[in-house]
C-alpha cells in the first residue's frame, strides 16, 4: 500500500509540474519553444509512452502535433516504432487530421506501415514470454496500423524498393524462426506428458479396483457410488489427456507461416493447456476414488491420499496459469486492438 501511495504521490506531482509548464509556454513562438527543448520532449514523450504529456502539451500549442526530427519523424512514428499503444489510440482523437497523420512519410519513404514492418525494441519484446507470443504481438500491431492508414500506404515503396509486408516478413525472419523453435519445445514438454496420462489412465480402466467376479468379470463395486466416480473420471481423463496430446501435434506439425502465429497457434496451445490441466485434475480425482475403493475402512489414509494428491494440481495451476492467461490474452483482449476506426 505504501509503494502503490508513493507511485501516486509521484505521479501527482509530475503532472502537476506538467501542468506548470504548460502554462509557462503558453503563447510560446517558435523559436521559444525550441529554446525550451519541447520539441525534443515531445518526441522522447512519444517513444516513452506518456501520452498524458502530449496531450497537455498540445492543448496549449496545437503545431507542437507535428513536431518531427532530423528523419522526419513525429511522434507517432516514433510511437509505431517504440510500440506505445496509448499514443497510437490517440490519433482516433485527430478527427480532421488523421488522414494527414496516417500518410506521412519519412526521410526514407517509409510510411507508417513501413514503420510498423521493423522489428520492435527488445525491451518491448521481452515483455512477452516465448517468441511465438512476440511474434504475435507484432502481426497485430502490423495489421493494427494496416487498419488505419489509406490503401495506397500497403502497396507503397520506400528508399530500398520495399513494401511494407515485403519488410516486415525481412526484419521478422529470425523472430518466426525463434517463435517457431519455442513453441515446439513447449509442445513436445507438455505431449510427453499427456502421453503418460494416457496410458495411466488406459491401464486403470482395465484395473478394476476392489476386484470384480470370476465368473461373470463383473465388477464388485459396481453399483456403489464411489465406483461411478471413478469410472467417469478416469474417462474424462483419458479424452481429456488425448486431446491434449492431439493439440499439442497439431502445433507440432504445423506451417509456421506467419499468419499462424497470430490465432490459430495461440489458440491450439490454450486448448492443449486447458485439457491438459482439466485431465490431471481427473486423475487425481480418479486415484483418489480408486483408493477410497480399496481402503474404504480406513478413512484416515483417504484424507491423507487426498491432501497428497492435491499437490500437483496446485503446483501445475501457479506455474502454468501466467502462461494461459498471457496467451488468452493476446490472442482475445489484445489492447492495440481495442479501438476501431469512426
Amino acid at each position: 500500500i505504501k509503494k502503490i501511495y508513493s507511485q501516486k504521490q509521484t505521479h501527482a506531482q509530475a503532472l502537476e509540474i506538467l501542468l506548470c509548464f504548460c502554462r509557462k509556454i503558453s503563447g510560446f513562438d517558435e523559436s521559444q519553444l525550441q529554446k525550451a527543448s519541447a520539441y525534443e520532449a515531445m518526441l522522447e514523450a512519444a517513444k516513452h509512452g506518456i501520452v498524458e504529456f502530449i496531450i497537455e502539451m498540445t492543448r496549449v500549442s496545437p503545431d507542437l502535433l507535428w513536431v518531427v526530427d532530423e528523419d522526419l519523424r513525429g511522434i507517432f512514428s516514433h510511437a509505431i516504432l517504440c510500440r506505445r499503444e496509448k499514443i497510437f489510440n490517440y490519433i482516433f482523437q485527430l478527427k480532421g487530421s488523421r488522414q494527414l497523420v496516417t500518410s506521412h512519410i519519412d526521410a526514407f519513404d517509409n510510411n507508417m506501415l513501413h514503420l510498423a514492418g521493423m522489428l520492435a525494441p527488445s525491451s518491448e519484446l521481452d515483455r512477452r514470454p516465448g517468441a511465438a507470443l512476440q511474434m504475435q504481438r507484432e502481426l497485430q500491431w502490423f495489421k493494427a496500423v494496416e487498419s488505419i492508414v489509406p490503401r495506397k500506404c500497403k502497396e507503397a515503396l520506400n528508399i530500398d524498393g520495399k513494401k511494407p509486408r515485403e519488410l516486415f516478413s525481412q526484419n521478422h525472419e529470425d523472430l518466426r524462426k525463434e517463435g517457431e523453435k519455442w513453441a515446439k519445445e513447449t509442445a513436445s514438454s507438455f505431449t510427453i506428458v499427456g502421453t503418460l496420462i494416457i496410458t495411466i489412465m488406459f491401464s486403470a480402466a482395465f484395473t478394476v479396483p476392489g476386484g470384480s467376479d470370476q465368473n461373470t468379470g463383473t465388477p464388485f463395486y459396481l453399483n456403489h457410488m464411489i465406483f461411478t466416480v471413478f469410472i467417469i473420471s478416469d474417462a474424462m481423463s483419458l479424452c481429456a489427456s488425448s486431446t491434449s496430446v492431439l493439440m499439442f501435434l497439431g502445433i507440432l506439425t504445423s506451417r509456421y507461416a506467419e499468419e499462424d502465429f497470430l490465432n490459430v497457434l495461440p489458440t491450439k496451445l490454450l486448448i492443449g493447456l486447458s485439457t491438459l490441466f482439466f485431465s490431471v485434475v481427473t486423475m487425481m480425482i480418479s486415484f483418489c476414488a480408486a483408493l477410497s475403493i480399496v481402503v474404504q475402512v480406513e478413512l484416515h489414509i483417504v484424507t491423507v491420499a487426498i491432501v497428497f494428491a492435491s499437490i500437483p494440481v496446485i503446483i501445475f495451476v501457479p506455474l502454468h496459469l501466467p502462461l494461459f492467461a498471457e496467451i488468452f490474452n493476446s490472442t482475445f483482449r489484445p489492447e492495440i486492438l481495442n479501438r476501431k476506426m469512426n
